[in-house]
């Protein structure tokens, strides 16, 4: 679990790393006509622009969900719903690598945020990553007792 989650990190960060020196803030660049564009902006809040000026909570949210993920790590018998763990914590901790790090500051740093599609809201690959792991965790733990028998 710990793997996956600094690779997902890494990944993230590598990713924002690159799109930050080749986009301009505000400006979009198409990928696949207007439906599919690189956008490059910086997130105070949550998903959707939500609470933007709580950017001190999501950062002790997201701190905390990395620190459970790791203890969980010790503790986890079933794969599945470790990975989909893993990759919640990997997103968590890319994001909370920004929030601590970028400006305006320490633990009031803004998402660096640059996939848009369509008229869905910008996010980066940690918040894909969080989304992806959430999916996986709950068809793990749908599927559980016929994985394992009953």
């Amino acid at each position: 679990m710990l793997g996956i989650m600094l690779a997902v990190a890494a990944i993230d960060q590598a990713t924002k790393q690159y799109m930050l020196s080749t986009l301009v803030e505000g400006v979009a660049r198409p990928v696949i006509g207007d439906w599919f564009r690189f956008l490059l902006i910086f997130n105070p809040g949550a998903a959707f622009g939500l609470g933007q000026n709580n950017t001190w909570l999501f950062t002790t949210i997201q701190l905390g969900f990395v620190i459970a993920a790791c203890i969980a790590s010790w503790f986890m018998r079933d794969r599945f719903s470790g990975v989909g763990l893993a990759f919640i914590g990997g997103g968590a901790l890319g994001n909370l690598i920004d929030r601590l790090f970028r400006e305006p500051g320490f633990w009031f740093g803004h998402v660096v945020d640059f996939i848009s599609v369509g008229n869905f809201a910008i996010f980066n690959l940690a918040d894909a990553a969080i989304n992806v792991g959430v999916v996986l965790f709950i068809i793990a733990i749908v599927t559980e007792e016929r994985r394992h028998g009953a």
